[in-house]
């Protein structure tokens, strides 16, 4: 009786750690930074209604994303499938609402981070944003 429960824990144990052990689970610890700045998206930082620029900041960069005239996102460009690996580094494609990070072929919607193809399936790191009306503050 004592050995069948030893076998039932260790069985539960090892399926437990074999789920836990994925990529996708390893990869999603991206390395806190601290985030606080602003910019000013109406004048030099000048950002179109459905544009996008990419700044330092963050772990690796951050893309901020501007679908309408009052609104931004900012999201982290580290791949969240292997955010450790140097080459995962997202770049904006021509269309200006897709996210892809060439290293691992992962594609991501802007206007909400969620992942639409390849290996990754949770959203990019996002950031805050509040804008006034002249300034954009990107924080975590």
């Amino acid at each position: 009786m004592f050995r069948k429960t030893k076998i039932f824990i260790f069985s539960v144990l090892l399926i437990t750690c074999s789920f836990s052990c994925d990529k996708e689970t390893e990869g999603t610890s991206i390395p806190y930074v601290y985030v606080n700045f602003s910019i000013y998206p109406n004048t030099l930082d000048f950002i179109p209604d459905g544009g996008w620029v990419t700044v330092s900041g963050g772990y690796k960069g951050i893309i901020i994303y501007r679908p309408m005239h009052e609104e931004f996102l900012a999201f982290e460009r580290a791949c969240p499938y292997d955010p450790l690996e140097d080459s995962a580094r997202l770049e904006v494609e021509t269309s200006g609402i897709i996210a892809v990070d060439p290293n691992c072929g992962s594609r991501f919607l802007l206007t909400d981070g969620s992942p639409v193809e390849g290996p990754a399936t949770i959203s990019l790191k996002q950031y805050r944003t509040r804008y006034d009306g002249y300034s954009l503050i990107v924080s975590n």
